[in-house]
């Protein structure tokens, strides 16, 4: 090698006048050539010179184990994630601890001796997962750095197209239906416009003390009065005032509208160095901007919403096109949840894309972020599905399944949703979605759907075939899913998704009435003898979820069976009685308890779902009425895409 010699290490005797003996071991060490008379020097110059350069080689031996290792290499974090910090030196050892301590010299060439041996194993295993890594890329089909560069430069046309049309002008292949709907008339009876009131100064009393206790930042604590901001969102803040637009819009609270508006316009940024939930600031910011701008048709809300989306772009560079559950939307590096069954990404995550990308296309006229989500319809079709269930996890570098655990509950939810949903919002067009959603229940039905000794319809979850008898509050939605699904279910099948939406109503709602405080558990259980009831400790609190008066509003649409305002109105005084304190509203901890232990938290999703759906439980149908708005699942609507718009159809081909 230019510019130094090789010594070997042990094999023979030491050098002269020195006591190391022999160290057996074939590794070499590189000596630089000012060195090469170091057996010239006296005998403490030759301790402190050899440690050193075992110290030396000891940080390089070092920086070698901090190394990416193989099955990272394998799964693609080495390729996504960022460097690690730099190596920190170790204190040197004390001054004159060499000269202290005769052997020294033979325990540095003993450590050399260890380090060397597995130097060779590391660096073959190192080299060895590099190989397999560019084979596996190699084999899966797409060019991932091609996809980059054509998404900038689309992205880049698009807003050189933007700017020459002119800031609020309408892009080839833009189609909007005006906002019909976005505000309602009083209700004629005056007992539902006192509750409907009613539920307006609760929203007022949530926001009221956001803007007092929390203002710009995600999420109020109002027991401490105080902000909150969860690491969802990274450094993105306010995510209260972009998830309450609507809600304050369709309230008609117009100041408070104002003030969102002012605060979005010259605070709401997304230029953050740091990881996010694509799928939280999807559902939450990007929808909420988007449902903001339909219903006021104010620019700043449509540009916000696709410069947010640009930002969450890079999440599908992956082999498969599957997006990663976490980005750095500054670096653009993503990363799956470490929990998540081998780096897998989550079906309902990335299954919970679809209505806000298609609506980015129409507001941006660009169509990649329809081809985005379209893509993973393919990846999921080319799958086989076991019994005909999506499972929870799926790899987004090999586009195969993790482990076998399906749930209608947390991690598949909202999925199932947005295939009805995705037809229902192409003005029924959409005939892949509609099949998958219809294939999807029927194998819902057959495998997860189960009524209890006491007649209670239920959804087990399924784990490799075995059922476990839970439902999760979250699982509560599908009765509302149901009944919005039955119009388009075969004819002899209407009235019989109407039947198990109200059956899956009434179940949901026996696990509030069977509670102290009429709110519902995190999860409930039909085993051991016990029907709708939370057995665990860690299953018996409400964060102010929304799924069950959801399907409440939407029963109520289809219906009008008088019981669903009335168990609506249940849901009412209890939030007042336990979950309202001095300065908003807050999670409970244990909803059998008599007395409320508060988590402190004031969800955002509180007034961008719960008091959103308790207001149009208590409206009329006119208000944001189903046949021309979508909500997402974080209830922001969104106007159904009328047919024959040429993004939508040139993303699909």
């Amino acid at each position: 090698m230019p510019g130094g010699s090789l010594l070997p290490l042990g094999g023979g005797a030491g050098p002269p006048g020195g006591g190391g003996g022999s160290a057996g071991g074939a590794g070499l060490l590189l000596l630089a050539p000012g060195v090469r008379k170091l057996w010239g020097f006296r005998l403490t110059e030759k301790f402190v010179l050899l440690l050193v350069f075992s110290g030396f080689i000891t940080l390089c031996f070092g920086a070698i184990f901090f190394l990416p290792d193989s099955p990272k290499l394998l799964s693609g974090v080495f390729f996504q994630q960022p460097p690690p910090p730099p190596l920190q030196r170790s204190p040197p050892p004390p001054a004159g601890e060499e000269q202290q301590h005769g052997g020294s010299l033979a325990r540095v060439r003993e450590e050399q001796q260890q380090h060397g041996g597995s130097l060779a194993r590391i660096r073959e295993e190192h080299e060895r997962a590099l190989r397999e890594a560019k084979d596996t890329l190699n084999r899966l089909p797409g060019d991932i750095q091609g996809d980059i560069r054509r998404d900038k430069e689309r992205l880049a046309r698009d807003r050189a197209g933007a700017a020459a049309a002119g800031a609020g002008k309408q892009l080839p292949g833009r189609v909007f239906r005006p906002p019909l709907g976005a505000v309602g008339k009083e209700p004629a009876d005056p007992a539902v416009r006192e509750k409907r009131d009613k539920i307006k100064e609760m929203m007022k009393f949530a926001w009221d003390n956001y803007k007092r206790y929390a203002w710009g930042l995600n999420e109020l604590k109002p027991v401490q009065k105080q902000g909150h901001s969860s690491n969802l969102f990274g450094n993105i803040q306010g995510a209260t005032i972009v998830d309450a637009l609507d809600t304050l819009h369709i309230m008609e609270m117009k100041d408070e509208f104002k003030d969102a508006k002012e605060w979005v316009e010259k605070n709401l940024e997304f230029n953050v160095n740091a990881e996010v939930s694509v799928f939280e600031v999807n559902i939450r910011f990007v929808g909420g901007l988007l449902s903001a701008y339909y219903l006021s048709g104010e620019e700043v809300f449509r540009r916000k919403a696709v410069e947010l989306g640009e930002k969450l772009l890079p999440a599908f560079n992956t082999p498969t096109g599957i997006p990663w559950a976490l980005l750095n939307i500054k670096s653009g590096i993503g990363r799956n949840w470490p929990w998540a069954s081998g780096g897998s990404s989550i079906l309902a995550e990335f299954g919970t894309l679809h209505l806000e990308f298609i609506h980015l296309s129409q507001v941006s006229g660009n169509p990649i972020f329809a081809e985005k989500v379209m893509n993973i319809r393919k990846v999921l079709n080319r799958l086989d599905k076991p019994q005909g269930l999506f499972p929870n996890y799926l790899n987004p570098n090999s586009g195969q399944w993790g482990q076998h655990h399906v749930s209608v509950g947390g991690l598949g939810d909202s999925f199932y949703e947005y295939l009805l949903k995705a037809w229902l919002m192409s003005d029924k067009t959409d005939e892949e979605a509609k099949k998958m959603y219809y294939d999807a229940v029927q194998a819902i039905e057959t495998h997860l759907i189960r009524k209890s000794s006491g007649g209670l319809t239920y959804i087990a979850e399924w784990k490799g075939g075995l059922l476990e008898h839970k439902m999760g509050h979250l699982t509560c939605f599908t009765g509302g899913m149901f009944a919005l699904g039955a119009d388009g279910a075969p004819s002899d099948k209407t009235g019989h998704h109407i039947e198990l939406a109200a059956e899956i109503a009434r179940t949901c709602h026996e696990s509030y009435d069977r509670t102290t405080m009429k709110l519902g558990p995190e999860a409930f259980r039909f085993d051991g003898g016990v029907e709708a009831i939370a057995t665990r400790q860690n299953e018996k609190y409400y964060i102010l979820r929304p799924e069950v008066i959801e399907t409440y509003m939407y029963l109520w649409r289809f219906t009008h069976d008088p019981k669903y305002r009335q168990w609506g109105w249940e849901a009412v005084q209890a939030l007042e009685k336990y979950c309202r304190v001095e300065a908003g509203y807050s999670g409970v901890r244990d909803v059998y308890a008599s007395h409320p232990n508060h988590d402190d938290v004031q969800q955002s999703f509180y007034l961008a779902e719960t008091l959103k759906y308790l207001y149009l439980l208590f409206s009329d149908d006119d208000l944001l009425p189903l046949e021309h708005w979508i909500f997402n699942t974080e209830a922001h609507p969104l106007p159904v895409v009328l047919k024959g718009d040429r993004t939508i159809e040139a993303a699909s081909k």
